[in-house]
């Protein structure tokens, strides 16, 4: 898979069009604050009474109504949730210019049909792997983040190129931006978030945290030693590499691990992995989402309250004072 760089990308398709970015929030922000300095010209679609005016017109970001911005647009961003994008679009695609691009940074929309795009507009996704204040300030120091690009729709011929061009705009072709599909970025990023990074880790951590407690080890402790020590192991891979990981920790550490890790890690979390991964790709975390959203959030609500309870963010408190 070769990544494209700046070097290799021809920012032309990009050159006298406006984009109407529709959501504000952590990846509408950054891209719209990188777009705007690298000289593209901007407005960010609002909902009436959004609280991020505020923040758009601090920034000197041109807002307007999601309508209005998607009416004078050549390129469409659709970066507000990934539940509300098929109400989004519904509104506006009446408004569309003919030929008009609509773009995404997540695979989920078109992958599980929330959207159905109209067939003359092209359907690009420019997806930065990581957080859009991550994206923003690298951008700020000269750098960038890697990305992933696709196309859905291809009806004018560019789309390919309008993506790339796009991913040079908001700093992504400084790192790299490597080829992918709306399915594969999308099953994947959904498989990370439940499997592994963000629903696996966290429970493992606070499972570690009670084992120590329980057995009567200090709060305080147990929380540094199973919650702490995450960003070290994090730093060092992102440095290193896993090999270069555990030849960077102590023998001691290093034989634990080997030793520790497989009778957690073991067959039968792997086969429930790849039940998640199935479940995914059948649609039915979308069809959740769906339902999350449609019935006003309770699970999420519910597991934000619990959270905020778990005696690991007690010790977490008393640690920094």
């Amino acid at each position: 898979m070769e990544a494209k760089r700046d070097a290799d990308i021809d920012p032309a398709p990009l050159a006298d069009k406006r984009v109407a970015i529709i959501g504000y929030g952590n990846q509408g922000r950054a891209q719209a604050q990188n777009l705007r300095d690298s000289g593209i010209d901007i407005v960010v679609g609002l909902r009436g009474g959004s609280a991020s005016a505020t923040k758009a017109k601090a920034d000197g970001i041109s807002t307007a109504s999601v309508r209005e911005a998607a009416a004078s647009a050549d390129i469409l961003m659709l970066l507000a949730p990934d539940e509300v994008l098929a109400a989004i679009y519904r509104e506006i695609e009446p408004v569309l210019c003919q030929g008009a691009a609509v773009g995404f940074s997540h695979g989920l929309a078109i992958r599980f049909g929330f959207i159905v795009p109209r067939p003359d507009l092209d359907v690009f996704m420019v997806a930065p792997k990581g957080p859009g204040t991550a994206l923003r300030s690298l951008y700020e120091a000269g750098q960038g983040m890697v990305g992933l690009y696709a196309v859905a729709q291809n009806a004018s011929g560019k789309a390919e190129a309008l993506a790339l061009a796009y991913g040079c705009a908001i700093g992504c072709g400084r790192a790299g931006l490597l080829p992918s599909s709306f399915a594969e970025e999308c099953e994947a990023d959904l498989f990370n978030e439940q499997a592994v990074v963000w629903g696996a880790v966290p429970e493992i951590l606070v499972a570690g945290f009670d084992t120590l407690v329980a057995a009567g080890f200090s709060e305080e402790v147990a929380y540094m030693e199973c919650v702490g020590e995450l960003k070290l192991i994090a730093d060092l891979i992102e440095q290193r590499g896993i090999a270069g990981m555990r030849e960077a920790i102590s023998n001691t550490a290093e034989l634990g691990a080997v030793m520790g890790g497989p009778r957690i890690i073991d067959e039968g979390l792997r086969r429930r992995m790849r039940e998640i991964l199935d479940e995914i790709r059948a649609g039915r975390f979308a069809d959740a989402l769906s339902d999350e959203e449609a019935s006003g959030y309770p699970r999420l609500r519910a597991a934000r309250d619990q959270a905020k309870g778990l005696r690991v963010e007690s010790a977490r408190r008393k640690l920094l004072g």
